[in-house]
């Protein structure tokens, strides 16, 4: 009899566990949006693995597979990961682009970087080297900065949770309404720390932060935008010391895990501050509050160096 209840409560702990929703995402803030909605009912994977490009990177077979397998699979869209359309014709399971989610405030590059949403204010930046710059006109895919988008992100993954998953409907909806409070409280928060900074000069060598500069006020000088570890000549060497010469006393913000070797070629007997600005924070903890980390841990790595000068 006993035998009998145990191997009933495994069978039953075994169908539990077979029914969460396997969700994988693209890249990490994904998935940090997606695991504050999946919170108490399994955790959400991620495909590309730390410190990988998403504008670059290589699909191995075993992500593909992982990829295959996914009940829910998350992506920004082919704007960004252009490695991933012709293997996403290949799946029978839900995938969302959602950078195509019609509430997004989008912004588009070029055209002095206008916001697609009303209220936008537009402004000018020098982009400083052109070996990989963003090409004018097309969506800037880093939407995930922006903690607006970050809810109509998160309202999406709840919808097709409660959809795949309806016994836990109540439970997705209930992050849902947390996440969505937890993320105007931190606007509020964020508003206030950056505000003191919004005069302060900045360069950065990729353009990522836009979305995060327009909420809070914030706006880069320039962008020293290179491939990789691509070198420019020595007239655009000139041409970018001449303007960090220009600004005076500023910060030159890289990606972690590589900092370009220009940085400091270009901050050599200037007052230039070398610092990072983690887009895709890589350090965070996956959890249910790991996306606002992602946006508190950016707001304290501005404000690092921004003050200082």
């Amino acid at each position: 009899m006993f035998r009998f209840l145990l191997i009933g409560c495994l069978s039953l702990w075994g169908i539990s566990a077979q029914a969460q929703v396997q969700i994988l995402t693209s890249i990490k803030p994904l998935q940090l949006i997606a695991a504050a909605i999946q919170d108490g009912q399994g955790k959400p994977q991620v495909l590309l693995p730390p410190g990988a490009s998403p504008h670059y990177f290589v699909l191995r077979p075993s992500d593909a597979k992982r990829l295959d397998k996914a009940d829910l699979f998350y992506w920004i869209g082919p704007d960004l990961e252009n490695f991933l359309p012709r293997l996403l014709k290949q799946r029978s399971q839900l995938s969302v682009a959602v950078q195509s989610l019609p509430e997004l405030h989008l912004q588009y590059f070029g055209d002095d970087h206008q916001h697609a949403d009303a209220h936008a204010d537009p402004h000018e930046h020098d982009v400083i080297a052109h070996d990989h710059a963003h090409q004018p006109g097309t969506v800037d895919t880093h939407l995930w900065l922006l903690p607006h988008n970050a809810a109509v992100i998160a309202q999406r993954i709840s919808a097709d949770l409660s959809e795949r998953d309806p016994a836990h409907a109540k439970l997705y909806a209930a992050n849902l309404h947390a996440f969505t409070q937890r993320l105007e409280h931190l606007d509020q928060q964020l508003k206030a720390q950056l505000e003191p900074l919004q005069d302060k000069s900045f360069f950065v060598f990729h353009e990522a932060f836009n979305y995060f500069e327009h909420a809070y006020g914030l706006q880069h000088a320039g962008v020293f935008a290179l491939s990789g570890e691509l070198q420019p000549g020595a007239k655009h060497v000139h041409q970018m010391r001449t303007r960090l010469q220009q600004a005076g006393p500023s910060c030159v913000f890289s990606e972690p895990p590589i900092q370009p070797r220009l940085a400091h070629t270009l901050a050599d007997g200037l007052p230039v501050t070398l610092a990072e600005l983690d887009a895709l924070g890589a350090t965070v903890a996956v959890s249910s509050k790991g996306y606002e980390q992602l946006l508190e841990n950016l707001a304290l790595q501005f404000s690092a160096c921004l003050s200082a000068l």
